[in-house]
């Protein structure tokens, strides 16, 4: 049997894909929850064998929420399922040892078909994004800016980023600063948005 995390704020598709896995003889839900932060204390109290984690969660994104399951319980395997299926999101799921990534337009023996993989020690991508991946240019940007540029794009000002990832507000700004040089940006608006469309956010 292999039992299975999900986190996904939606709550009418959260319930759904527990529906269908659980048709599955082999699948079992033993963790169903819509916030990022709550993986990883789940995730410890419930001992799946892989989480399938939507990108786009309240509180911590499931990207950052893979990447910190895979140091607090790494025999756990994360496969990411969303809608957000740009290169870039893939570049940053590979570097948090996510298995698995596929969009949410797959079919359900597809979904579950991936599971069996990942739990199994593979990797389950979707072939068309990896390709893109691959002929996307890989960002200038060092993981810290990113982090500090994706939380600026969430409208946080950088008093409220610097709270979060434990620094100054004028280390934060001199980050952003560097960001807006190292992409040729006008101002930050303008950085934001050439991440944006670069795939990199």
């Amino acid at each position: 049997m292999i039992n299975i995390l999900i986190a996904e704020d939606m709550h009418v598709l959260r319930r759904a894909l527990v529906a269908l896995l659980e048709l599955e003889d082999d699948l079992r839900v033993v963790a169903e929850l819509g916030s990022g932060d709550d993986v990883v204390p789940r995730a410890l109290a419930t001992n799946p064998d892989v989480a399938v984690l939507d990108i786009d969660l309240p509180g911590l994104d499931g990207i950052s929420a893979a990447a910190a399951l895979h140091t607090a319980a790494p025999h756990c395997r994360t496969l990411i399922l969303t809608s957000l299926g740009r290169p870039g999101n893939l570049r940053r799921a590979m570097s948090a040892q996510v298995a698995g990534f596929l969009l949410k337009d797959i079919e359900p023996a597809q979904l579950a078909a991936a599971i069996r993989t990942v739990a199994a020690g593979g990797r389950a991508v979707d072939p068309v994004l990896a390709l893109a991946a691959l002929d996307t240019e890989a960002t200038p940007l060092t993981s810290r800016e990113l982090e500090v540029l994706r939380l600026a794009a969430e409208g946080a000002e950088a008093r409220q980023i610097a709270a979060k990832l434990f620094l100054s507000a004028g280390t934060v700004r001199n980050y952003l600063t560097t960001v807006v040089s190292k992409l040729n940006a006008r101002n930050r608006v303008d950085a934001i948005r050439i991440a944006r469309e670069a795939g990199w956010l």
